[in-house]
């Protein structure tokens, strides 16, 4: 018989602007109906909370979060920085390299677990040997990918190999000059832009590629802190303010300033996005992007039980995410962090390790930090940072 765990005293996340004093139940990973009448094996008291989604990450490179920002731009494309950056013989990459490159995915999962994301779409082969229940957060498991125009030179296999219900994610637009812009059209030519295809970046889209995007309904991964540090600049208000589907992507380590906290923050300084505009953007936008079937990205009946619990000091459920300090995070219907402060509010969590984030604060989690952390140290020493924070244990 399954476990039941019941959430109490939260309020919870309707939308992005509404949340009600509302008890939730958990069986087998899901959100039982809400009238549910059950006896729980866990009771999980949250009175002072604030119930909120897990957030859905569209777009990361996860064993490249260890790795410091690399390159001296702005670029005119990503081909130009792959170019100025890639030498694996010389440090620091070689350093980081002999990581091992399970030890560096799994870094990457907790960069997202910190800032409350449950849901992560990696830019990469699927690992079904480290992507396990024991991994920190879920990893999008049916996608079909390409890096690039540039870089896969199988493209058209790999997109016709992509069965029809899931979602193809390509780096495209990357960049600020023609090249960049002219890949939307080329791809057009391919007959590779569709409602299942999601364009990561799309700095380079002005007013025709828009219009081409738009009406082929492909949606855009817009990962703000990245562009502006290897290009100068991101996604044009024609993109923002138009009907094309937008979730944000924190990329990874080389290029981005930090966690999906940084890039929501970052998300609304730069192009005058309010918090409410912001939130669907991390929730039901990459869901339906992404294609995900199971309810992620709200709170519902029988919808995922993937959540994160905050503070609740009377904010607006798009304003908690617009400053994310996670207290709890559950995936899966399974707690995986704990503040250090609610730690000490509630006794008895075996199986969790202290983890301490410059900039952030001290958690617990379920996920070996000293052994997670030795392998790293061995090849870069005692001084760790993840997405550019330095961790200690």
């Amino acid at each position: 018989m399954a476990e039941i765990v019941r959430l109490t005293g939260a309020r919870v996340a309707l939308d992005a602007s509404r949340a009600e004093r509302i008890d939730l139940a958990i069986e087998n990973r899901r959100i039982l109906p809400l009238d549910s009448r059950v006896s729980p094996h866990v009771d999980l008291d949250l009175t002072g909370c604030l119930l909120l989604p897990g957030l859905i990450n569209a777009h990361d490179h996860l064993e490249f979060n260890l790795f410091p920002r690399l390159g001296k731009g702005p670029y005119a494309n990503a081909s130009e920085w792959a170019r100025d950056i890639y030498h694996p013989e010389e440090s620091p990459i070689r350093e980081h390299l002999l990581v091992p490159k399970p030890v560096r995915l799994i870094w990457g999962g907790i960069k997202n677990l910190l800032s409350g994301v449950t849901t992560v779409a990696h830019h990469n082969p699927y690992t079904r040997r480290v992507f396990t229940e024991r991994f920190p957060v879920k990893v999008l498991r049916r996608y079909g990918w390409a890096h690039s125009l540039d870089f896969s030179p199988d493209l058209g296999d790999l997109w016709r190999r992509t069965p029809e219900h899931w979602p193809f994610v390509i780096h495209a637009a990357e960049g600020t000059d023609e090249h960049a812009r002219g890949e939307i059209s080329r791809l057009a030519e391919m007959g590779m832009l569709s409602s299942r295809t999601v364009l990561v970046h799309a700095v380079a889209m002005g007013a025709p590629e828009v219009e081409t995007v738009s009406r082929t309904g492909c949606g855009i991964v817009w990962c703000p802190t990245s562009n502006l540090f290897s290009l100068g600049r991101t996604l044009c208000p024609a993109v923002l303010r138009s009907d094309i589907p937008i979730a944000l992507g924190t990329d990874s380590g080389l290029t981005a300033q930090g966690d999906m906290v940084d890039e929501i923050q970052g998300a609304m300084e730069t192009s005058g996005l309010n918090a409410e505009e912001i939130y669907p953007m991390v929730t039901t936008q990459p869901a339906r992007l992404l294609r995900l079937s199971g309810g992620q990205g709200r709170i519902c009946e029988g919808g995922a039980a993937d959540l994160v619990a905050v503070a609740d000091t009377g904010q607006t459920p798009a304003q908690a995410v617009a400053n994310l300090k996670p207290e709890v995070v559950m995936v899966r219907g399974r707690v995986m962090l704990l503040s250090a402060r609610f730690a000490r509010m509630q006794t008895g969590w075996r199986g969790f390790h202290a983890i301490h984030v410059e900039g952030r604060g001290s958690f617990m989690i379920r996920v070996d930090v000293p052994g997670f952390f030795g392998s790293a140290s061995m090849a870069l020493g005692s001084e760790i940072r993840l997405a550019g924070r330095r961790v200690c244990l």
